[in-house]
């Protein structure tokens, strides 16, 4: 039996999937020590941008309010070929289904020095940088992290557990012998990052230049910041395109030039399409480039990473405190590679549209594309992808298709005499949204489990019901929910998402994903036991999204 440790988890690796993962840890209460072999922060930008699902992931670290300090949003994404004809119009919404922007191009060293200032304020927390991981020891209660620092010397922290965070070359992955799938996809491509002398408008604010004679992108980086990318073409060498001069050049058509700009960087990188064949070995963990990498088309490296921490972090948190067994953690990787393999296999697609050199092949690509074209149209993002097994509620017969792995949205609220974004003002966490009075649909028993997992048990009402918009003062939501007070869905969004599923109760998790819905009382008592079931161990493996 495990009796004591150093801490009671190491993240390998500072950057913001390692930042993200050691705030939501903190936050439970739970000791960090996070482990960086970079002496100093990294401090030019990576990832240019994160869409509107990471946006509610990354406020829920605290640091919400200052997203806008190194954001914009974005208000499009097109995809033109050699002529300037769209192949493909995405508008993005200035308010998004979770609350947020759907895309958000950002300045990422900000972004980490807001995570760390956030990390840095939270109790329980060490944070070692010039500390290189040379060695993990697993003895099944404990893992022994051996380090070497700037001098050469060695040291060593004991933890509970280990998530490695550690980038693309990580060694934790490469310590735990994990194999990896490679779908042999990769081009280089030379990246130029910019800074603007002025404000410029570029509208759309991101377009993919699908010109065969040099694939170009063209992408925002957070205020004051842009980004250009060019493909390298065959028989060009990479230092030759890593020089300035070279850079200028193929950014002049876009009058950047040294009298208008700074160039902060340029250099070359090879996108790969590839993922760790397993998450978890004994008490050891993978996440973000250590887990997987992809094409950038999609957008989705860093997000998908953080997807990876808010989908781990309250596992280990229920599993340490006993609340969970220990075998939850194994939906991590059923949830997580499942949903990153569908993500590489679409940058992977979309990367086939505009890595094409040849012009033939590109004429025939411009042909089928602005066929499926109508002259002026756009479409919409794509929801965020819903988990398709796991740690899910399968038995809800509401609809075909039970809402159980959806992201759910989010929607303002007044709840408390207080009105806000539902995150901001009911809190994280596990959150029960019902219609119905949770004390008589629940029990004291099964609302007791609840109020252990700190769960928010809400009741849902119309906004006339209590909101203060039907003239009254807003204050009289007393009888309605199980702590004496209600929710008014200001915007309809949960009573709405309730109607399309014809369910009463909705069960979300505390990444925000839809654990399951129930309609009456009866079967949210089930939904409530499935959960504990699911959690202790006591249930059957869960059936994926088709019920196989």
């Amino acid at each position: 039996m495990l009796t004591d440790t150093d801490t009671d988890v190491v993240v390998v690796g500072y950057g913001p999937v390692g930042g993200v993962l050691a705030i939501l840890l903190a936050q439970r209460g739970r000791r960090v020590t996070v482990l960086e072999q970079r002496a100093q922060p990294y401090l030019l930008p990576r990832a240019t941008s994160f869409d509107g699902e990471t946006a509610r992931l990354i406020a829920g670290t605290g640091i919400g309010p200052q997203i806008g300090e190194f954001t914009e949003p974005a208000d499009g994404y097109r995809w033109q070929n050699a002529a300037g004809q769209a192949l493909l119009d995405i508008d993005f919404a200035a308010i998004g289904p979770y609350g947020w922007p759907d895309a958000n191009t950002m300045h990422q060293p900000t972004l980490e020095a807001r995570l760390a200032t956030r990390l840095s304020a939270l109790p329980g927390v060490d944070i070692r940088r010039g500390e290189r991981v040379v060695g993990l020891a697993d003895d099944g209660e404990r893992v022994e992290v051996t380090t070497s620092g700037p001098d050469g010397a060695t040291r060593s922290v004991t933890a509970r557990w280990v998530v490695g965070c550690d980038g693309a070359r990580s060694f934790v992955r490469e310590a735990l012998g994990v194999s990896v799938t490679d779908l042999g996809f990769s081009y280089d491509w030379l990246l130029c990052d910019v800074e603007l002398a002025e404000p410029r408008v570029f509208t759309p604010s991101n377009v993919q230049i699908c010109d065969p004679k040099r694939p170009t992108t063209l992408v925002a980086s957070g205020p004051g910041h842009r980004r250009w990318e060019f493909m390298r073409l065959p028989g060009e060498s990479n230092a030759e395109l890593e020089r300035p001069e070279t850079a200028w050049r193929l950014l002049a058509p876009f009058d950047v030039t040294p009298a208008n700009a700074t160039l902060l960087r340029t250099a070359t990188y090879t996108f790969q399409a590839r993922w760790a064949d397993q998450w978890r070995v004994g008490r050891v963990l993978l996440a973000g480039d250590a887990a997987h990498l992809m094409p950038p088309f999609a957008g989705q490296g860093m997000c998908s990473g953080i997807r990876d921490v808010a989908n781990l972090a309250w596992k280990l948190d229920l599993a340490m405190h006993g609340l969970a067994d220990v075998s939850v953690l194994d939906s991590y990787t059923t949830e997580r590679r499942k949903q990153v393999e569908e993500s590489i296999r679409s940058s992977v697609k979309l990367g086939k549209v505009i890595c094409v050199s040849d012009p033939g092949a590109a004429a025939d690509r411009d042909a089928a594309m602005l066929a499926r074209v109508s002259s002026g149209t756009s479409t919409r993002p794509e929801p965020a992808p819903p988990l398709s097994g796991g740690l899910l509620y399968q038995r809800f017969t509401g609809v075909t298709e039970p809402p159980a792995g959806d992201v759910a949205p989010q929607g303002r609220v007044r709840y408390r005499g207080r009105t806000g974004l539902f995150d901001e003002v009911v809190g994280r966490g596990f959150a029960l949204l019902t219609t119905e009075d949770p004390l008589a649909a629940l029990g004291e028993e099964r609302l007791g489990f609840l109020a252990g997992l700190g769960a928010h048990v809400v009741r849902l009402v119309p906004p006339s019901d209590g909101d203060g918009s039907d003239g009254s003062d807003g204050g009289d939501e007393g009888d309605a929910g199980v702590d004496g007070t209600a929710a008014a869905d200001l915007d309809g969004v949960y009573l709405a998402y309730l109607g399309r599923c014809d369910g009463t109760t909705l069960l979300v998790r505390p990444d925000y994903h839809v654990f399951g819905a129930a309609k009456g009382a009866a079967e949210a008592a089930t939904l409530v036991d499935d959960l504990r079931a699911q959690l202790t161990g006591a249930a059957r493996a869960p059936r994926s999204r088709l019920g196989i």
